[in-house]
C-alpha cells in the first residue's frame, strides 16, 4: 500500500463517505425512536401474521415482529440499507479506478515511483475502508442510543452486531466484484452498469424466490438468501459459515481484479 496514495484518496473520498454515513445511522436512529410507538399497537403480529405469506418472505417478518432486533431487521437491514450500501460499493468502486483511467488521471497516478499492483491495491484498501466505517459508526450508534439514551430493554446487542459483521463481509463481497468491473472497464459508464446490473439480478432472484413456493429454489442463486438479519439478531442462525464463505470470494476477487489491472494495456 502506498500510504501519500492512501491518505489522498481517502480525503478524496471522505465527503461520499460522510454522507452515506450520515444516512445510515440516521435512518437506524429514526426506527429506534419509533419504535416504542410501534411496540405499543395492540394486535400488531396478528395483523402482521393475516398478511400474504409471499409478502412477509419478502421483508423476513413471518414469524412476526418480537422486539427492537426484529423491527430494526425487518425494516432496515432488510431494505433499506441494502440499497445505500449497494449503491455506495458500486460508486466508489467505479470512481477508485475506471473513473480515474476514464478522464485520465490515472495515468499520472502510474508516473509515480509505485508500481500498478501497489496503486490498485491502495485504491481497493480505500474502498473497504470506508465501507468499514460506514457500518462501524452505524453499528455503534445504534447500540450508545438504545442503551443509554431510550428505556427499550429488548435490545439484543450482540445480536445487532453479529448483523453487522454479516453485513459487512456480504457488501466486502458485493464491493470486490464491482471493483473487479471496475479494473478491468476504461468506461467508468460500463464500471458501474454492469455490477449495478448483477446486483439486481442477485437481489430480484431473491424476490421472484420469496413471492413462489414454486421458484422457491432459485434463491440459492442470490447471495441475499444468505442474510437472514431477523434470524441473526433472534440468535438461531451461525454466521461462521456465511461470513467465512464471503470474506475468501471477496479476497479471491479482489485478488484478480488487482493482478488484471496490473496486467492489462490502458487507453492512451
Amino acid at each position: 500500500m502506498n500510504g501519500p496514495l492512501f491518505t489522498t484518496m481517502l480525503r478524496s473520498q471522505s465527503k461520499s463517505i460522510f454522507s452515506y454515513t450520515f444516512g445510515s445511522t440516521f435512518y437506524l436512529l429514526l426506527i429506534i425512536y419509533i419504535y416504542p410507538s410501534i411496540s405499543q399497537v395492540e394486535g400488531l403480529n396478528d395483523l402482521i401474521k393475516s398478511m400474504p405469506e409471499s409478502l412477509l418472505k419478502t421483508f423476513g417478518i413471518e414469524n412476526g415482529l418480537s422486539s427492537l432486533s426484529d423491527f430494526i431487521a425487518g425494516e432496515y437491514y432488510g431494505l433499506l440499507l441494502l440499497v445505500l450500501l449497494s449503491i455506495f460499493c458500486i460508486l466508489t468502486s467505479a470512481s477508485l479506478v475506471a473513473k480515474l483511467v476514464d478522464n485520465g488521471s490515472m495515468a499520472y497516478l502510474l508516473t509515480t515511483p509505485a508500481s500498478r499492483m501497489t496503486v490498485v491495491l491502495t485504491q481497493a484498501i480505500v474502498g473497504v475502508i470506508g465501507l468499514f466505517i460506514i457500518i462501524f459508526i452505524t453499528t455503534t450508534c445504534g447500540i450508545i442510543v438504545t442503551k443509554f439514551f431510550t428505556s427499550i430493554s429488548d435490545f439484543d446487542v450482540w445480536g445487532f452486531m453479529k448483523m453487522n459483521i454479516v453485513v459487512f463481509l456480504l457488501f466486502f463481497f458485493i464491493s470486490s466484484y464491482c471493483f473487479l468491473c471496475s479494473c478491468v472497464c476504461n468506461d467508468s459508464k460500463k464500471a458501474w452498469s454492469i455490477p449495478t446490473a448483477i446486483t439486481l439480478l442477485f437481489y430480484g432472484v431473491d424476490l421472484v424466490g420469496k413471492l413462489s413456493e414454486k421458484l422457491e429454489s432459485l434463491r440459492y442463486a442470490s447471495i441475499f438468501y444468505y442474510f437472514n438479519p431477523i434470524e441473526i439478531g433472534r440468535g438461531n442462525e451461525d454466521i461462521f459459515v456465511t461470513c467465512l464463505l464471503f470474506g475468501i470470494a471477496g479476497v479471491l476477487l479482489y485478488a484478480i481484479g488487482t493482478v488484471l489491472f496490473s496486467k492489462r494495456d490502458l487507453p492512451l
